[in-house]
């Protein structure tokens, strides 16, 4: 075994853990707070209880609230246009994973030159490096789905091209992160399934990722039990602070396999979709498309005893073959009511699929120089003529 493990992010983890963060170590003097354009995070408290906790650290801060639920770069280049106007040194993520993505983003551009475009590779990316630290960040996570409070990763879209592309380093790392799972609590039912199959994909392509380590092994099978435990369950039942706190671990315990190993050519496929539709929920994407993704990599038999580990993982304990870990997956969507998704209703057209095959392959190539097998145009478009409905 070969791997690297560098995860600096300091987590306070726990029920009403919001609350402590005035008793941290804050890594500036001004925050930005970054939260998106949805009503939910004011009329929750949520921001009333970090305006609170920066108040009581005597912290000044100016809020930024215009990022959308798939984050667009022009956004970003506002946010930090205003960190800089009004002298913010840091920046606060209040939100999802799309609005801490948009953190870390606006933290980079707040301190390096030109456009986000230039330091990303793919696409019509430039892949310069960056040449400044980015702004501290710190990540307040109010779902359970990117992981993106412990690992260095973000995905931004560019409109006007249909890129969505993941980009990041080692700087990029939140230096603190808040994982509270009573901010989850709001989280409505369909949105829980969604963003908590988002973690469970991160962990599954984690885990049969070619650089899948031990360390990522361990965390990718820890968040898929936990998830198979208590996901339908905080799907039902909201206000279950168990289950909130199982799926919330899950979904940090996922940014740590983003972290130590990462994604395959499934979110590969899934970006390519929410980049021609913005309204599709990224989690709702990756269910469409897993049953065939999956069952592609179960029929041609490349991880036969990581799948088996993985539906044994899920509860199914007697598995003995590749596609018990599709049914286990189906079945964990059945429970959590999102098995019948339809491609359609986000207006998702059969003669896209093919230049979604394209965008796919050229935004995020490096993720299939990663998977346990090798995926085709022609497979990659049955994968989505079979998910197709």
């Amino acid at each position: 075994m070969q791997s690297t493990y560098y995860i600096p992010t300091r987590i306070v983890f726990g029920n009403h853990s919001l609350s402590r963060l005035s008793e941290q170590k804050l890594p500036g003097k001004k925050a930005l707070i970054v939260i998106s354009q949805g009503k939910s995070t004011r009329s929750n408290g949520y921001l009333d209880q970090l305006e609170a906790q920066l108040n009581q650290a005597q912290v000044p801060f100016v809020v930024f609230d215009k990022i959308q639920a798939n984050p667009a770069k022009r956004h970003v280049n506002e946010g930090a246009e205003l960190a800089n106007q009004a002298g913010c040194d840091f920046v606060i993520g209040l939100g999802g994973g799309s609005v801490i993505d948009s953190a870390k983003a606006i933290a980079i551009m707040a301190t390096n030159t030109g456009d986000l475009w230039d330091y990303v590779n793919g696409g019509s990316g430039k892949g310069k490096p960056m040449t400044e630290k980015p702004l501290p960040v710190v990540a307040i996570t109010t779902t359970a789905g990117t992981g993106t409070e412990a690992d260095p990763w973000l995905v931004i879209t560019k409109e006007e091209t249909q890129e969505k592309i993941g980009l990041g380093n080692d700087d990029a790392f939140p230096v603190l992160s808040i994982v509270d799972p009573t901010l989850m609590v709001s989280v409505p039912s369909p949105f829980t399934a969604y963003q908590g199959f988002d973690a469970l994909f991160h962990s599954t392509e984690g885990y049969l990722n070619k650089t899948a380590n031990t360390f990522s092994d361990l965390y990718s099978l820890e968040a898929i039990r936990l998830l198979g435990k208590s996901l339908a369950a905080a799907v039902h039942d909201g206000a279950d602070l168990q289950a909130r706190e199982d799926v919330a671990l899950a979904n940090t315990l996922a940014g740590m396999v983003e972290s130590t190993s990462g994604c395959i050519s499934e979110h590969s496929l899934e970006h390519a979709m929410s980049a021609f539709h913005p309204n599709l929920p990224h989690g709702a994407g990756l269910i469409m498309i897993s049953k065939a993704y999956y069952t592609y990599i179960a029929e041609h038999h490349v991880s036969d005893q990581r799948m088996i580990a993985m539906a044994k993982a899920l509860g199914r304990s007697d598995a003995a073959s590749a596609m018990d870990f599709v049914h286990a997956l189906v079945d964990l969507q059945k429970a959590c009511g999102v098995d019948t998704l339809k491609m359609s209703e986000y207006g998702i057209k059969v003669e896209e699929l093919a230049k979604m095959v394209e965008n796919a392959r050229e935004n995020m190539a490096g993720l299939f120089t990663v998977d346990p097998m090798t995926l085709s145009d022609e497979d990659c478009l049955s994968i989505y003529q079979k998910s197709f409905c």
